[in-house]
């Protein structure tokens, strides 16, 4: 079948209606996003014969979803009220809600395998009585703000995300002008250093962008955007953006684009939407507190939320015409994703490894390493200096048990910066398992920052957790996130009775000591040889978390009456890398030197100039695979 000419759609729609059964009564067939959506008055038909779907898909070669006919859909109100008298009530449904962009009913459920009933019958029946297409969800033990709010909002906006969808689909499976070729990797940010990964891939017919970062540790535009001064960046022709995940340095600047003009879509995995739109609001907010003014604003992130389209591991989309996306754990945070680029019919593959973890964690699950094919690699090199062996996961745990008890032992408290995604999840659960056992003193374990929001994110989405607490969560119902030893801080009111009382432990916001309810603390901690800040994640050059690190005395704070004033450091200052979502320089090795197929070229970037050297040239010379160290706004021919 001729494929994106300005006839392939009527023969796709010639093809589909000549197979699917009469009865099913389609109605119309469109691009909607990656998808061909069909639709039908009957689209019970359609979902009870799923083998003539899986056949059609097979020779049009395109992702098929059936959705029932606006025309035919019950109200919202009388269609939930008929799902809830079909749905017996063992299966403890929390919430229904609508997406009407999709014409699908979600239902939350404590037990979604009563709700879809033997074989999906109960399923059935309710798309034959109600004419929305059922999706059942398990209820998240923790309910996040975010996720509800970002529900409602498509909900409010369906309209509006249907033209987007379609006009994302039109871009899509445009006629191509051009043969597929001239294959080309242009660095806008994240090279020979941290911060602002933005990476553009180019065919003759096609531009992609990968991440749009921030660099968090600067404050001037021409330092902390990516590039898009480069000649080869222009906003009108790019076709997409994958985000690898929900970090500030690779999502940081993707509502900026909307606000200059972008209309195309973002793709990523759920979570990482929900966690993006979280860390882009919260930088919005630190930004209003700081009083500086941020290059965009809420409008542009709810664009942002509008235009994102989540994907599931694994499956392969279209996103351009001679560019098919597909997204690889990467065992980083919740979500994170590498993303492998199939461009043309198998002429050249990428894999954008984003930041990610080689081995497992109690958290997620080690990066994935087989790819269909592989050519070009960008990977991230963070750790891979010479001296970046970090300790194994056990030492890290019992370095960090034994730092918490010699600081309570000393009357001490304990502060720990964390990201909100990621980190904070794991060293929780660290806390609560070391404490459970007896290892580690028992004090009150504070949450503060978005950590909380951000953990009701993550028990929304247990199959993109590790194996033991994903058991632990949907199988034997016990939520080690909800533990006795944590409490959380709802109001900052309440901050002061825990800075002014008995030895604790506190985890709170940012990660880098740049803003959020942790600097309360540690501006009034910090002159107490008692303390202890412990670091347990990277410190990016310029940030204060990084001179904390390195040992300065004093640093200089505003005070409460809004007047910068210094800070004496006396307290005592610990770094544990091993719980670093990073791979080390081993892992890192190990990981590029196992990639299945193994690729012809590696671009080494997201790292210190030094340690990037250093690791390009211990891989050119002892895997003999063609490494390669690029640097800002080089552009490279990759076929």
């Amino acid at each position: 079948m001729a494929r994106n000419s300005d006839k392939e759609k009527i023969e796709i729609t010639q093809y589909i209606l000549q197979h699917v059964p009469i009865e099913a009564e389609v109605t119309r067939i469109e691009y909607e996003g990656p998808m061909l959506s069909v639709y039908a008055k009957k689209p019970e038909v359609l979902v009870d014969q799923s083998s003539i779907v899986a056949e059609i898909v097979g020779v049009i070669r395109k992702r098929i979803v059936i959705r029932p006919d606006p025309s035919v859909r019950l109200q919202e109100t009388e269609a939930e009220k008929i799902t809830r008298e079909l749905i017996a009530p063992e299966a403890e449904i929390t919430d229904i809600h609508f997406d009407p962009s999709l014409g699908e009913i979600i239902i939350e459920t404590k037990k979604p395998g009563v709700a879809i009933g033997r074989n999906g019958t109960v399923l059935q029946e309710i798309i034959k009585k109600t004419k929305w297409r059922p999706h059942v969800l398990r209820s998240p033990p923790l309910r996040s703000k975010m996720v509800t709010h970002m529900r409602h909002y498509l909900h409010s906006e369906s309209k509006e995300r249907e033209r987007i969808l379609r006009t994302i689909g039109e871009r899509i499976f445009r006629p191509k002008t051009y043969e597929v070729g001239d294959v080309r990797m242009t660095v806008l940010g994240g090279a020979q250093e941290v911060g602002r990964s933005a990476f553009l891939i180019k065919t003759r017919e096609s531009s992609v962008l990968l991440d749009c970062g921030i660099n968090p540790g600067s404050q001037r535009p021409f330092e902390s955007f990516p590039r898009f001064d480069s000649p080869e960046f222009q906003i009108d022709a790019l076709d997409a953006v994958v985000i690898s995940h929900a970090h500030l340095d690779h999502c940081g600047l993707v509502p900026f684009l909307y606000k200059y003009g972008y209309d195309g879509p973002v793709y990523c995995s759920a979570p990482t939407s929900n966690l993006m739109t979280l860390l882009q609001l919260d930088y919005l907010d630190v930004a209003s507190k700081q009083g500086v003014t941020p290059y965009y604003d809420q409008k542009d992130v709810r664009e942002c939320v509008l235009h994102t389209i989540p994907l599931r591991f694994g499956v392969v989309t279209d996103i351009a015409p001679d560019i098919r996306l597909t997204l690889h754990n990467s065992g980083h945070i919740l979500g994170s994703a590498m993303s492998h680029l199939h461009i043309g019919e198998g002429l050249h593959n990428v894999v954008y490894t984003g930041d990610y973890k080689f081995s497992r964690t109690m958290l997620l699950e080690a990066a994935a390493t087989e790819f269909p094919r592989v050519e070009t690699v960008i990977t991230e090199s963070t750790y891979g200096g010479a001296d970046d062996i970090m300790p194994s996961r056990v030492e890290a745990e019992e370095h960090l048990t034994r730092v918490i008890n010699t600081t309570l032992d000393r009357k001490g408290k304990v502060l720990i910066p964390v990201p909100a995604v990621g980190r904070a999840q794991e060293i929780m659960l660290i806390i609560d398992g070391y404490m459970k056992r007896g290892l580690m003193k028992e004090a009150p374990v504070f949450i503060e920052g978005m950590i909380s929001e951000a953990t009701a994110i993550h028990t929304a989405y247990p199959e993109y957790l590790g194996r033991e607490v994903r058991h632990s969560i949907l199988h034997e119902e016990v939520n080690p996130f909800q533990s006795d030893y944590f409490t959380i801080v709802e109001h900052p009111s309440v901050r002061q009775s825990i800075i002014d009382g008995d030895p604790c432990i506190v985890l709170a916001t940012s990660g880098m000591l740049e803003g959020g309810p942790v600097i309360e603390y540690f501006k009034n901690w910090a002159d107490n040889e008692k303390n202890t800040i412990i670091f347990v994640s990277y410190q990016i050059e310029g940030t204060m978390g990084r001179r904390v690190q390195k040992g300065v005395n004093e640093v200089t704070m505003m005070d409460n009456e809004g007047k910068m004033a210094a800070v004496q450091v006396k307290l005592q200052v610990e770094s544990i890398e091993g719980f670093s979502g990073h791979s080390d320089r081993r892992q890192l090795i190990s990981y590029l030197t196992h990639l299945k197929p193994s690729p012809e070229r590696i671009f080494v970037c997201h790292g210190e100039k030094s340690k990037i050297a250093n690791l390009a040239g211990f891989i050119d010379k002892k895997a003999g695979i063609s490494t390669i160290v690029p640097g800002i706004m080089e552009t490279f021919r990759l076929l």
